[in-house]
Parts: structure tokens; C-alpha cells; sequence
């Protein structure tokens, strides 16, 4: 058989239409535009190492507060017998609440302080700049404690939640709780102004 006269076009040899020609090209350009910008035109970006503030650093200068006999409160068993008597400094209004035992250098046995809220919710603390360890007792509108928080972190800024509604707080030094056998479910009775 003899062959027609015509010649095989483009396609039918493998070649690129010329549509095919420009798609390859600007896929080639804006390759070469990526690595262009990404290794000779953008800018360094630094890295910056975070600025750890050492907490004792951050306190040094400030004036540590006295303690201020408010009230007294006494810790009693669940039939209440009691336990163990205190004196505290109350922290009644928001300014009071939110410094707390901040900047005190010390506590003992015989002192603490009693946060009093208007109102009873789910209360939550922590230890900002608190230098001492604490125990945090959570206590309700019926003054039966739901929650202690023992020989707490000092510093630390992690949550310390009540778990359940509470419409008071006591402080107390580190390890308090567990030398005068002090649980949830115990209660506690205060006065204020003696």
C-alpha cells in the first residue's frame, strides 16, 4: 500500500501543542519566582529566644507585707470538736482577694488568712508571685471545707480549682493541713475584729 502525501502533525509525533508550550513555560517562571524570593529576596526572619523573667527577680524590690490580726478562725472536725485555732487577716473586697499572701516571706502555724467572697461559685487560686508553699482550703456557704490544696508551688500560675461552689478560702503555711490532721469534709467558725 502507498503512503498519502501528508505529514504526521505535531501531536501525533509527542510534541507539545503550542498551549502546551505556554503552560510549561509559566510553570517554569513561577517555580524559578518561588526560589528566587525564598533565597535571595525575603528577608531573614530572627529568631527570638522568649525573656524568662526569674519570679524571685521580679519580687526583689518589693516590700513584704505585714501580718494584720483581722479575726480569728478555728478549724473543726466533722462533729465539730475542735482542732486548731488562728489568727487571719481577712481579704474581704477584690483588691484584697487578688493580692492575698503575695511578697510574704514567711507564715507560721499560728496565722493565715481568710478570703471572703460575696456570694458562693466556683472559686479558683494560684501562686503568683507567692513565695511560700500554702495549703488552699476551699470552703462553702455552710463552712464545711470541699477541697485542699496541699503544700502548693510557689510561684507557680497553674489553676488551683475549687471543684465545687465555695464562698470562702483559707490560706494557711505549707503543710499546715496534714501536721493538725485537717480534711475536706471538716468545717471551720471565725469572728472577725478580736
Amino acid at each position: 500500500m502507498k503512503e498519502s502525501g501528508r505529514k504526521p502533525s505535531d501531536k501525533q509525533k509527542g510534541k507539545p501543542s503550542g498551549s502546551s508550550k505556554y503552560l510549561l513555560i509559566a510553570a517554569l517562571i513561577a517555580v524559578a519566582g518561588y526560589f528566587t524570593y525564598e533565597f535571595a529576596i525575603k528577608p531573614e526572619e530572627k529568631i527570638v529566644t522568649p525573656v524568662v523573667v526569674d519570679p524571685q527577680e521580679r519580687i526583689k524590690n518589693v516590700k513584704e507585707p505585714q501580718f494584720v490580726k483581722e479575726g480569728e478562725l478555728e478549724f473543726l472536725s466533722r462533729d465539730s470538736k475542735p482542732i486548731r485555732k488562728i489568727d487571719v487577716e481577712l481579704a474581704e473586697n477584690d483588691r484584697e482577694r487578688e493580692v492575698g499572701l503575695m511578697y510574704r516571706r514567711s507564715m507560721d502555724d499560728g496565722k493565715g488568712m481568710l478570703f471572703i467572697f460575696p456570694g458562693e461559685e466556683p472559686q479558683s487560686f494560684w501562686m503568683k508571685n507567692t513565695i511560700i508553699p500554702l495549703d488552699i482550703i476551699y470552703v462553702n456557704a455552710g463552712r464545711q471545707i470541699v477541697k485542699i490544696y496541699r503544700n502548693t508551688v510557689p510561684f507557680s500560675e497553674n489553676s488551683l480549682p475549687s471543684g465545687r461552689a465555695a464562698m470562702y478560702v483559707v490560706e494557711v503555711a505549707g503543710g499546715f493541713t496534714e501536721r493538725y490532721g485537717i480534711r475536706e469534709g471538716d468545717k471551720i467558725s471565725f469572728t472577725k475584729g478580736k
